[in-house]
């Protein structure tokens, strides 16, 4: 075995593909691969073309000293058009030959492009890009490009007229629009094609290069989205989504026929399913069952005879390429195994895509659209097969299921590479959420081959609420938060505890909803001898109000829409009872975060520190969003898992110093399989 073992500074040494795109002329496919530039504390990427069929090396086209992002090739397959922040300020689009050379600049968008894609003809492009508008006109003079508003500096007033006025990552929304332009390549003439009191989060070009279809956010309700459809020119566009409160990832079908896409009903509903809209007749319809849940951001890609697709699903835990029939919904998978699928493509013989687990790094593969002739195209992370890798294995145990009965769940069960019998330190370590299930990226969990090196056991669990698991099982929980799965998790540490796997020393963790029911069980047992929370909801009540997504989100979770069920939401507030904990416990919190605000870890901690004599501490990450632990600057995650790692191994091996003064769960009995 090497004698290299995972550590915290790892982190530097990964890469990943953010994102890819195949060309439809050519079996080849261009990626940008991401890396930490510890030089500025930020990041590098560089464009990168690999061969489906492996008949050519993979070749780097860009010299990776700016951020080159989301490649686009022209119908040709000669040139790529990608986003680069290389001239300083907002990224911009440039284009440059598909064997490389020097990349000239397209032209500018007002304040920076977020997306591109090219027409059919290959002579101009569709892009997206921000608006100024003057908050203070509440959104009349998003009308009239014609009337510019007036200059705002960094420290003008932030004028709040509607919902929602700010989002994690950006803050204050309201001075601008996202809107839909098109460049023309040779000319260098840029025109806005879309304007009003709304945002376009994804566009799509019909085949025949006549229309535009896109998702758009809704007047009176901008966090709901609709597809709407308007000529390449801009003119006759109408509403084709009506009843769904998320319609997103608009698709065309290679005749024009349909329009596929994601979506959800209700506000705050987090699972997404198919839908197709027959052009011809406006008829939207739900494709396939209802539990089909499609992970977000990646339309379909079509075949060439336009009767099927190929998408990503959510399914018991896993991210899987799959094949939909267009008629009837009916699902056939093509990728699947113990991993994650986290970015796709395709063209007509080849599906392409990424692919990480707990036990193997992210890299490239390809296949056809039968599943068949997998194969590796990248070696972005050589580094990973020195380290021991972690035993990794999906497990089932028997747990209550709150009605009085049983039932089977599911989670990623990591033990070390040389792990050969005896009980071990064990971190419980809770997915976000709470309606969506363990991501095993990397960038999500690099604490876990770390802890597994140091000899500890990882236990990862999808509990009642997690989604790709059934509607019905997502949706028990809620107006439940805390009460049925933390039940679940620890008749789950019960069950490895009286194999021999795990010890008295335990731990638990979590992010976001994982957090909320970190600090949720802390309040609640006194089975965990120390606790790392990140970016919690820890007080329902405040959180509605705080946080970008709280007043949609959390009356769909507290089953009080279209307000606040209150009194639920006191009663499952991990405030109600952290007073009570005897559990050592560490927040790591972004400072800037608009999903989970600081003020919720900042109520937790408080509790805690005036309560007694537990030790606690509160780490806040200057200009951190809710996602700093994956994707915020590389400083501020080495450390954040620095801290996370020496929190969890500092109290491990002390039992807790006094008795709870709450009353904890019932005992509960699991078997595990």
């Amino acid at each position: 075995m090497s004698g290299h073992r995972f550590t915290a500074g790892d982190i530097f040494l990964f890469q990943q593909i953010k994102s890819l795109h195949a060309s439809p002329a050519r079996q080849e496919v261009v990626c940008d691969v991401q890396r930490v530039e510890p030089a500025d504390d930020g990041y590098r990427s560089a464009l990168w073309v690999f061969d489906l069929d492996g008949q050519r090396e993979p070749r780097q086209i860009t010299a990776g000293t700016a951020l080159d992002a989301q490649p686009q090739w022209s119908p040709d397959g000669q040139r790529i058009a990608f986003l680069s922040d290389r001239a300083g300020g907002a990224p911009q689009p440039h284009l440059i030959d598909r064997d490389g050379g020097e990349a000239r600049a397209l032209p500018e968008l007002p304040q920076g492009a977020e997306s591109i894609a090219w027409l059919p003809d290959g002579r101009a492009l569709l892009a997206t890009g921000p608006v100024s508008v003057n908050p203070d006109a509440h959104g009349e003079v998003a009308d009239a490009g014609d009337c510019p508003p007036p200059e705002r500096g960094p420290d003008a007033p932030q004028v709040v007229w509607r919902l929602p006025y700010k989002l994690d990552g950006l803050g204050y929304t309201l001075a601008e629009r996202i809107h839909l332009f098109r460049l023309d390549v040779d000319t260098g003439t840029v025109a806005q094609l879309t304007r009003g009191d709304f945002e376009v989060h994804g566009f799509q070009v019909s085949a025949d290069g006549r229309r535009v279809a896109y998702s758009r956010t809704r007047a009176g309700a901008q966090h709901c989205t609709d597809i709407w459809v308007m000529n390449l020119d801009g003119t006759e566009d109408r509403r084709l989504t009506h009843d769904q409160a998320s319609a997103s990832a608009p698709s065309w079908s290679p005749d024009g026929r349909w329009i596929g896409f994601q979506g959800a009903l209700d506000e705050g509903d987090a699972q997404a399913r198919l839908w197709r809209i027959e052009m011809a007749t406006g008829r939207v319809q739900a494709l396939g069952d209802e539990s089909i849940e499609i992970v977000p951001g990646m339309p379909p890609c079509w075949a060439d005879d336009g009767r099927r697709f190929a998408c990503v699903w959510a399914h018991r835990g896993l991210q899987q390429v799959v094949v939909v029939d267009a008629n009837d919904g009916s699902c056939s998978v093509v990728v699947d195994g113990l991993r994650h699928v986290e970015h796709f493509a395709a063209t007509p013989s080849r599906v392409v895509y990424t692919a990480t687990s707990p036990s193997q790094a992210h890299e490239l593969y390809a296949c056809d659209w039968h599943g068949k002739g997998e194969r590796q195209l990248s070696h972005l992370n050589p580094w990973w097969h020195d380290r021991p890798v972690p035993r990794v294995a999906m497990r089932r145990f028997t747990v209550p299921d709150g009605r009085g009965g049983e039932e089977e769940i599911e989670g990623w069960l990591m033990l070390p590479a040389d792990h050969d019998g005896g009980a071990l330190p064990l971190l419980v370590d809770v997915h976000g959420g709470p309606a969506s299930y363990v991501l095993v990226a990397y960038t999500s969990a690099p604490h876990w081959p770390v802890l597994c090196s140091q000899g500890w056991a990882v236990l990862a669990l999808n509990c009642v609420g997690s989604s790709s698991y059934g509607r019905e099982f997502s949706a028990r929980l809620r107006g439940r938060w805390g009460e049925l799965d933390l039940q679940q998790q620890l008749a789950a540490v019960k069950a490895l505890q009286a194999e021999g796997l795990a010890d008295e020393r335990v731990a638990i963790s979590g992010k976001s909803y994982g957090g909320y029911l970190s600090a949720w069980a802390i309040g609640q047992t006194r089975v965990f001898r120390s606790a790392v929370v990140l970016a919690p909801v820890g007080n329902l009540e405040t959180h509605y109000g705080t946080s970008d997504s709280g007043f949609y989100a959390d009356p769909y979770s507290m089953c009080g829409e279209p307000f606040l069920n209150r009194e639920t939401s006191v009663k499952l507030s991990p405030m109600k009872h952290v007073q009570k904990t005897c559990t050592p416990t560490l927040f790591l919190q972004g400072a800037e975060d608009e999903r989970c605000p600081k003020c919720q870890s900042e109520e937790l901690y408080v509790t805690i520190a005036r309560a007694g004599s537990t030790p606690t501490e509160m780490v806040l990450y200057p200009g951190g969003s809710h996602h700093f632990w994956e994707s915020g600057r590389p400083s501020h995650r080495l450390d954040a898992l620095t801290r996370r790692l020496g929190w969890l191994t500092r109290w491990i091996d002390q039992p807790l110093r006094k008795p709870s003064s709450g009353t904890g769960p019932p005992p509960t009995r699991a078997r595990a399989r």
